[in-house]
């Protein structure tokens, strides 16, 4: 008796943690430690295509800076939203009018993000083979235009989502932490906003990076026959594209599948795989800051140039520190940014004249 009676209070004393309850705290550290990741990377963006970055055209700063506020609305608005939610919701209640904005808000910005990619895709695709056209076919009023498109769009499409008592149920997922439509009872519905969302803007960012890719491919095979030294190159399209690609599809497939096998089979997939998939697109927020813009050059001096002179407006100490070492490197910069303007300038006609061949 006096055995029992001490097991019995040592399991009192420790008892055993929820499974649900640890589940649940270990896709919370997940859900935050990414919106920090894609918050922190997307604001360093927004302070360098803020201002000018040599090489890049005025309608790129625009799509890009498009691409930008979509990610970073992963961080500053989805995650939050979501995480609020269930934090407040109850789980055995039903559907409320905060959940159907959520989700709302949820397939607004995910569509976003798909359809600025496409606008950045079309857009490389009609500077590398219409260079000569580019200013008249992509003029300001053009870049906008899509960009409009691409922010609104979305909203009219999905609106259903929003009206509590629409033709669209909403329900809180325990196993994603996420406010979601359900498909399963809009077969229809769900398979149309699939062809009129992920599969247009998969077949054009397919198309236009696999065409640009094959040029640049082109153009690396004839530049060997003419430089030698130029095997040693770096191949960048395949550098750029090939990543942009995989990380779209890698990020975005399985999200698309899972949705369409519970609206065809009207079953869910296992806990894990749902959190997963659900949440893997929002990992392309930052796998964007990576690909269109730290693998760039131009980017990364002007980021450096930025964080300096954030730097010495927080400490101006530093900015004497360093007027001296500044002052004595400034003709041997100046020197090598004029080399290099030369060489920046023959080999962008080079690369022209070239994709204006292949084309």
């Amino acid at each position: 008796m006096h055995t029992a009676a001490v097991n019995l209070s040592a399991s009192a004393a420790d008892p055993d943690p929820d499974p649900d309850s640890l589940h649940r705290s270990v896709k919370v550290s997940i859900i935050i430690t990414l919106g920090v990741m894609i918050t922190v990377g997307n604001v360093a963006v927004l302070l360098v295509i803020t201002s000018s970055v040599a090489g890049w055209s005025r309608s790129s700063r625009y799509f890009l800076l498009s691409l930008t506020a979509a990610d970073s609305a992963f961080g500053l608005l989805v995650m939050p939203l979501n995480l609020w939610v269930s934090l407040l919701k109850d789980y055995t209640a039903g559907p409320d009018v905060l959940c159907h904005v959520v989700a709302f808000c949820n397939a607004t910005i995910y569509s976003t993000c798909m359809y600025t990619l496409a606008t950045i895709s079309l857009e490389r695709y009609i500077a590398v083979f219409y260079p000569l056209q580019y200013s008249s076919l992509m003029t300001r009023r053009r870049t906008l235009l899509l960009i409009a498109f691409a922010w609104c769009f979305p909203p009219c499409l999905l609106s259903p989502i929003s009206f509590p008592d629409g033709i669209i149920e909403v329900h809180f997922s325990t196993a994603s932490l996420v406010c979601n439509p359900s498909y399963s009872t809009n077969v229809g519905y769900s398979l149309s906003l699939t062809c009129l969302i992920f599969f247009p803007c998969s077949v054009i960012m397919t198309y236009a990076n696999l065409r640009v890719w094959c040029a640049a491919k082109r153009q690396r095979l004839k530049l060997r026959q003419y430089d030698c030294a130029r095997r040693s190159r770096h191949n960048v399209a395949s550098r750029v594209l090939v990543p942009v690609m995989a990380a779209y599809y890698t990020c975005w497939t399985p999200c698309m599948a899972a949705m369409i096998y519970n609206a065809v089979s009207g079953s869910s997939v296992p806990e894990w795989i749902e959190f997963v998939v659900v949440w893997l697109p929002t990992s392309n927020g930052f796998l964007n800051c990576i690909f269109y813009f730290w693998i760039n050059r131009s980017f990364r001096r002007k980021f450096y140039l930025v964080l300096q002179r954030l730097t010495f407006a927080l400490c101006p100490k530093l900015a004497d520190t360093f007027e001296c070492c500044n002052a004595s490197k400034t003709q041997f910069v100046s020197v090598l940014d004029n080399n290099n303007a030369v060489h920046g300038r023959s080999s962008s006609v080079s690369s022209t004249c070239t994709l204006l061949s292949l084309a």
